[in-house]
C-alpha cells in the first residue's frame, strides 16, 4: 500500500509525501511500528497527517526543515525532484527528496508513540475550504427569492464550517464578474462555462453561523487548527496559504457548534437562529454519506422546521443525491453536481435546481434565469 502511494498517487499532488510514502515501504522496521496501529489507522493518508503535524507542532525538527525546504522548492518551481537549500552559500548543500523521506522514517521509528497517538486520536479531515464561487450566489439568490434582509447559515456535514466564511471571502469568475470582498484575505476563483453568468445578488447581512457535524472542529483551538493544516501535503503551498487565510477569518468570528447525527439534530440549529432570519441550511457534498431514508429524514426535518418562518436549503451534491432538487435530467455518476435552491415554507417545498458545477465548485455553469 504504502509502495503504491508513493509509486502512483502521491506524485501527482505532493512528491514530498511520494518520497516519505517509498522510504516507509522500504524500512522493515518503521512498517512494524506502523503495523501496532488500527487496521484503520495503518493508512499512508493517517500517517503522513501525523507526520505533518509532528513537524508543525515543533516535535519533529529535522522534519519540520525538510518541509520547509520543500515548500521553498514548491514556490520556486523546481520540479528536478530536490528542495530548494538554504540561500546562504555557507550553509549545508540542498536536501534531495530522498533524504526527507529519510528523515521521516527516522522520526517513524523515533518518536513512534507520537505518531501513533496522533494516527489513532484524529480523522483524517481532508478538503475543508470553503466552497465560495459556488455558494456566493446560491445564497444570495435564495434570500432574494424569500425577501430576506438577515441569514443565519448552517453548514451541515463540514467540520470546520469553512463555508461559513462565504460573505467574508472575494471570488472572481472567468467572465470578468466579481463577487464578495475584494480586500479579503481569501481569495478564490472559479471558471464559468457554458456562456452564461452568475446572479450579482447582493449578500444579505449574516446574523448567525452554525457548524452541524458529528464531530466538529473549533477553530479557535489551536491544536484542532493545526491538525487541518497537518491535514494538506507540505508542499501544496498554494492550498496551505488559502486553509491558513480561511482558519483566521472563521476564527475572528467563530461560528456554533452543534455536535451530533447530521439529521436528528439539524432543528436545534436551525433553532439557533433568531426569529426574524431566514435559516439557510447548507449541504456542499454532506447527504452522499447518507442513506436514502436518512435523507428523506433530513429533509422531514427542514419540513417541520418551516411551521413558523420560512427554511431556504442550498444544495451542492451529485446528481440525484439531494432528494426533492431536479437533475436537469442528469445520469447518476455523470462526473458533476448539481447546485440546488429550496424554500419550505407553509408545509410545503419549492425546490428548483440553478446549475451545474465541476471540481468541487471551480467550474460552474448557472443556468436559471436571473430575475
Amino acid at each position: 500500500m504504502y509502495r503504491r502511494i508513493g509509486e502512483v498517487d502521491a506524485p501527482k499532488v505532493s512528491p514530498v509525501y511520494g518520497r516519505i510514502a517509498i522510504a516507509l515501504s522500504e524500512s522493515e522496521a518503521a512498517l512494524r511500528v506502523i503495523e501496532t496501529a488500527p487496521p484503520r489507522k495503518r493508512t499512508p493518508t493517517i500517517i503522513l497527517a501525523a507526520l505533518h503535524d509532528l513537524a508543525l507542532a515543533g516535535q519533529a525538527p529535522a522534519l519540520a526543515q525538510a518541509f520547509a525546504d520543500s515548500r521553498a522548492n514548491a514556490i520556486a518551481g523546481d520540479h528536478r525532484g530536490y528542495v530548494a537549500g538554504p540561500a546562504d552559500p555557507r550553509q549545508p548543500a540542498a536536501q534531495s527528496l530522498q533524504d526527507v523521506g529519510a528523515v521521516a522514517a527516522e522520526v517513524v521509528l523515533g518518536s513512534w508513540e507520537l505518531v501513533l497517538e496522533r494516527a489513532v486520536a484524529r480523522k483524517l479531515r481532508a478538503d475543508e475550504g470553503g466552497r465560495h464561487a459556488v455558494l456566493h450566489p446560491a445564497v444570495a439568490e435564495v434570500a432574494r427569492r424569500v425577501g430576506a434582509r438577515a441569514v443565519g447559515l448552517i453548514d451541515v456535514g463540514r467540520s470546520a464550517g469553512l463555508n461559513l466564511t462565504v460573505d467574508r471571502a472575494g471570488i472572481s469568475y472567468s467572465n470578468g464578474q466579481a463577487l464578495g470582498d475584494a480586500s479579503s484575505a481569501v481569495q478564490v476563483s472559479a471558471s464559468v462555462v457554458g456562456g452564461g453568468s452568475v446572479p450579482a445578488v447582493v449578500m444579505p447581512e449574516v446574523s448567525a453561523r452554525v457548524v452541524v457535524d458529528v464531530d466538529p472542529v473549533d477553530v479557535t483551538d489551536a491544536e484542532e487548527a493545526r491538525w487541518l493544516r497537518a491535514c494538506v501535503p507540505p508542499d501544496q503551498v498554494e492550498r496551505l496559504a488559502r486553509l491558513e487565510a480561511e482558519l483566521e477569518l472563521a476564527a475572528a468570528d467563530p461560528p456554533l457548534l452543534v455536535r451530533g447525527d447530521l439529521v436528528e439534530v439539524l432543528p436545534e440549529a436551525i433553532a439557533r437562529v433568531p426569529d426574524d432570519v431566514l435559516p439557510v441550511v447548507i449541504t456542499t457534498w454532506a447527504l452522499s454519506g447518507l442513506g436514502l431514508e436518512d435523507r428523506l429524514r433530513f429533509l422531514q426535518r427542514l419540513d417541520e422546521a418551516a411551521t413558523r418562518r420560512p427554511v431556504a436549503w442550498v444544495s451542492v451534491e451529485g446528481v440525484g443525491v439531494a432528494p426533492g432538487v431536479p437533475t436537469f435530467g442528469d445520469r447518476r455518476a455523470s462526473g458533476h453536481s448539481i447546485i440546488g435552491l429550496g424554500v419550505f415554507e407553509h408545509a410545503s417545498m419549492h425546490a428548483g435546481a440553478v446549475g451545474r458545477c465541476w471540481l468541487r465548485g471551480e467550474m460552474l455553469a448557472w443556468l436559471a434565469e436571473h430575475s
